[in-house]
């Protein structure tokens, strides 16, 4: 597995790297964390009001184009909750409170995501007991298939991935989970209702359902690429993508 594979270059970089200048690196901040959830949620609110409004589709597609990646990334704000990188101290309700909040806009459990991402981080490298690799990578090599990650389909795949791992989870768990399942899947539901109610199906379709069925999948896709698949099978110390920071991304 990964870590025990790259552990003498874990102590080479220690060696290697001065102290101050790993504690550097490492320095969290709540507030910087909180100001780009805040910008995320702006955004939000600011493509929801337009999308509302707008039914030119030059115009209401981007914007949906945006929200749709907009949700998907409230899914790495909640990654960052899972690796405790939010806070300079542990905050354990703060960041179960973030974790909820997080994980509503994509309808996932949060205690779900945290056990199955910090599995899948303990175990990388194995075909069984890395979660990701295990249940959700495609087992076919085929295009058409894969290209279902790009498409509604995916919501049926992660969760049935996701029931699948469960099925190993202690009971306790098992019905946080499944009570935190419920919820977020009312709240988007509801939330659907709510625009259906208010301002029709059209404006539903351009607010939630496109964005979160038609773009989402796509976010998702192209981050899961970029993190998973273009690395050296060969050479655990190449498992990890650099990931050039842009203004696009």
């Amino acid at each position: 597995h990964y870590w025990k594979a790259v552990e003498a270059f874990k102590t080479r970089l220690r060696e290697a790297v001065p102290h101050d200048e790993l504690k550097a690196l490492h320095v969290r901040s709540g507030p910087k964390h909180l100001a780009y959830a805040a910008r995320q949620f702006a955004i939000i609110g600011a493509c929801s009001y337009a999308l509302w409004h707008l039914t030119n589709p030059l115009l209401w597609v981007p914007l949906a184009v945006l929200q749709g990646f907009t949700f998907f990334n409230m899914t790495t704000l909640l990654h960052e909750v899972v690796h405790s990188s939010v806070f300079d101290k542990r905050r354990a309700g703060w960041n179960r409170a973030l974790g909820l909040v997080y994980a509503t806009t994509s309808g996932i459990s949060a205690s779900q995501f945290t056990r199955w991402h910090l599995d899948h981080h303990d175990n990388l490298g194995s075909w069984e007991d890395d979660p990701k690799r295990h249940w959700l990578s495609p087992k076919k090599n085929a295009r058409w298939y894969k290209l279902l990650y790009c498409t509604p389909a995916l919501i049926p795949i992660y969760f049935r991935a996701a029931a699948s791992e469960a099925r190993s989870y202690p009971p306790a768990l098992r019905r946080t989970i499944a009570l935190e399942r419920i919820l977020t899947v009312a709240v988007q539901l509801s939330a659907a209702a709510l625009l259906v109610h208010l301002g029709g199906w059209g404006a539903m379709a351009r607010v939630w359902a496109v964005p979160y069925f038609l773009v989402f999948p796509v976010a998702f896709t192209l981050n899961r690429l970029g993190q998973h698949y273009d690395i050296d099978p060969r050479h655990p110390l190449k498992w990890s993508t650099v990931m050039a920071p842009s203004r696009l991304w």
